[in-house]
Order: C-alpha cells, then structure tokens, then sequence
C-alpha cells in the first residue's frame, strides 16, 4: 500500500487527506444519528403521563431540552401550551428545523468530500500524464516503461473513486436517515399538541 502512495505522487496526499476526514464523519454521524438517541421509545407516552400527573414544570421542560432533539420538540410545545393551537405548532415546527439541521451537521462536507474526491483523482492522474509525455527521458521510445507511467498515473483515479463511492453511499443513507428522523418527530409532536388540547386520549 505504501509503495502505491509513493508511486502515485504528490496528488494522492489530499486524497488520503479527504479519505481520513470522510471515515471520521462517517462514525461521527451514524453514532449521533442512533434513533434512540434522536427519537427515543416511550418518550411521547412518558411526558403524556407526567403531564397528566403533574401537568408542565420548568424542571420538567429543562429535562426534557436536555433529554434529546425529541425532547427539545415536546418542550418547545409545552412551553407554549397556553396559547393557541397554531402558535404551538409554529413552535414545534421551529424546534423541528432547529433539530433538523443540527442532525444534519457535517452532510454537506461529506456529500464534497464524495462529489470532488473523483475530481481530485482525476488531477492526479493529469499530472502523472503530465509528467510521463513531458519528462525529457526516452520514455515514450519505451512501451513498458510509458505501460508503467500510465498505470502510475491512474492510481489517482482509482484511489478517488474507492473514496467517493462509499462516501456517496453514507451521504445519501445519512440525508434520507435525517428526513425520516425529522418526519417522526414531527408526527410525534402533532400527537403530544393533540393530547394536551384534549383532542386525542
């Protein structure tokens, strides 16, 4: 593996600089975007229930904005529970978005890393063949040694492919995981909005 780094050149080092950030975001994310850890089981029948019990503390709503994104979406309903309807759906609907995007945090720089990274092969090879048909040896009278060159240049190419597909992979599974978890929560919160305004039991 490390004579194919040195035989590729100077252009692979920023690859093997995208490929260490895209494996790092990758753990990143899909430890952060656990659903138990978004969209924990049981939470929506367990503040219905401390609601019923005791109705709405500020120890209560502290716990909640501590417990989870979900938790901060319960909470932003039940601080407004004394206005309108609408007014608590504006909230949770805000506190969605706010939630949603901190889910979706680090996406954007993995969806580059996934978009350039073939770009960045491909400079690498350009430049390896660059360097081959501009060097001033005889190497173009050499088949084998022009063979070599070539095959030199493309381990650029290669090289930014094997880190765009599974860095595209992870990006689109991470964006549809992010709209699904936003979607739950949102559906989720109409039903806490619902149970306080006495319209669901």
């Amino acid at each position: 593996m490390f004579s194919i780094i040195q035989a590729a050149g100077w252009p692979i080092y920023p690859l093997l600089l995208a490929s260490i950030i895209a494996v790092a975001l990758i753990i990143e994310r899909a430890t952060a975007l656990r659903r138990s850890k978004i969209v924990p089981a049981g939470l929506l029948a367990s503040v219905a229930g401390d609601y019923r019990q005791g109705g709405v503390s500020e120890q209560m709503l502290q716990r909640l904005e501590r417990h989870s994104p979900l938790g901060r979406v319960f909470a932003a309903a039940l601080r407004n529970l004394k206005s309108s309807r609408e007014v608590m759906r504006e909230a949770v609907e805000e506190a969605g978005r706010g939630a949603a995007h901190e889910m979706s945090r680090f996406l954007t720089s993995l969806g580059t890393i996934a978009s350039i990274s073939p770009l960045m092969g491909l400079f690498g090879t350009v430049v390896g063949m660059i360097e081959i048909f501009g060097s001033p040896t005889a190497s173009g009278n050499n088949p084998q040694a022009l063979a070599h060159g070539i095959s030199v240049a493309l381990y650029n190419t290669g090289f930014g492919l094997i880190i765009a597909i599974p860095s595209m992979i992870f990006y689109r599974h991470f964006r549809a995981l992010v709209d699904g978890l936003a979607i739950e929560m949102e559906q989720q919160a109409v039903k806490l909005v619902e149970l306080v305004q006495g319209e669901r039991k």
